[in-house]
């Protein structure tokens, strides 16, 4: 089974990664082939950074590029269960959905919770206002191919887990979906 996770900044996409991870999935973030890049350039992981350099990996090789490169790990991977992150965009998830056990799920929350866990993590580049926070979600949502589309990817999501309350809670309602994944 392949469980791909798509949702706005600080949603709990991350935190489902990790109980996934807990579960014996092999992890796998689309920001990571980012990440990669970035540190090969020498660019710090600033949020800023890492989405335009995302823009840019996308707008030379093709939207679905970052999915792309993780099919390839895939592929080449002689495990069954994988937890993608970082799904941003309607061509990664369509690359992805190639896979025929790929299930992606949308991870929400609130907006004010969620930019409440922004500031507790406190990550490089992060927003430090909620109109701040607001303003980047919606330059990540611009129509354009090689950009993200947060609204548009989420809006394919096959299901949907609030994350409104707590991490025990959220690990539960997994458990619930994996459990009728399997049936």
């Amino acid at each position: 089974m392949i469980i791909g996770l798509t949702g706005k900044n600080a949603a709990g996409k991350g935190e489902a990664a990790n109980y996934l991870k807990s579960k014996g999935f092999v992890y796998y973030s689309l920001s990571d082939v980012i990440r990669d890049e970035a540190t090969r350039r020498g660019l710090d992981h600033s949020r800023e950074n890492l989405i335009n350099l995302g823009n840019e990996l996308r707008e030379k090789f093709g939207p679905d590029y970052l999915a792309k490169k993780i099919n390839e790990k895939i592929r080449a991977s002689h495990v069954e269960d994988f937890a993608i992150d970082s799904i941003r965009s309607p061509f990664e998830a369509n690359e992805l959905m190639k896979n025929s056990d790929f299930v992606l799920i949308g991870v929400d929350a609130p907006v004010e919770l969620r930019f409440k866990r922004l500031l507790e993590r406190n990550r490089l580049g992060d927003s430090k206002t909620l109109a701040e926070f607001k303003e980047h979600e919606q330059r990540e949502n611009l129509k354009s191919d090689t950009n993200q589309q947060l609204d548009k990817t989420f809006g394919m999501a096959q299901r949907i887990i609030s994350n409104d309350s707590s991490l025990e809670e959220l690990h539960k309602k997994i458990d619930s979906m994996l459990k009728e994944l399997n049936e």
